[in-house]
């Protein structure tokens, strides 16, 4: 399993008119934990991208429990639950300190620039199998 922790603070533009963290923000939030993921794990993003593979989201399921403010500090904890192969699964739980805001997850597929469906590039799997 690969874990990731990301940390974030919420900035007074997240907020809607109810002082609560806009929920659109939070698909903000899984993908900087996701490119944050991939750094920790030695394969930045932008490496797969110049192998002309691109990691588009299929679905996103996000399930809140608890608002969040402006200037809240929080920790989005990432799992990637099983190695990826054609698709890959990625779960969150978003947090404020010990409070559970929120579980994700999202569903992620592989395509080239021109938009087709591709197969894993071989540096994505291998990197992937070693946390396996």
């Amino acid at each position: 399993m690969i874990e990731s922790e990301s940390q974030i603070r919420v900035r007074y533009v997240e907020t809607d008119a109810m002082g609560i963290v806009h929920h659109s923000n939070f698909v903000n939030w899984l993908e900087l934990a996701r490119i944050e993921m991939m750094d920790n794990i030695g394969l930045p993003y932008v490496e797969l991208e110049k192998q002309d593979a691109l990691m588009p989201v299929l679905e996103v399921y996000i399930k809140f429990l608890s608002p969040a403010y402006f200037d809240d500090r929080i920790t989005i904890k990432l799992f990637v639950p099983e190695c990826p192969n054609a698709r890959c699964i990625v779960e969150y739980k978003i947090f404020r300190g010990t409070t559970l805001l929120a579980e994700a997850k999202t569903l992620h597929a592989f395509i080239n620039r021109k938009g087709r469906p591709i197969k894993p590039p071989s540096i994505f799997l291998e990197t992937m199998k070693s946390f396996f």
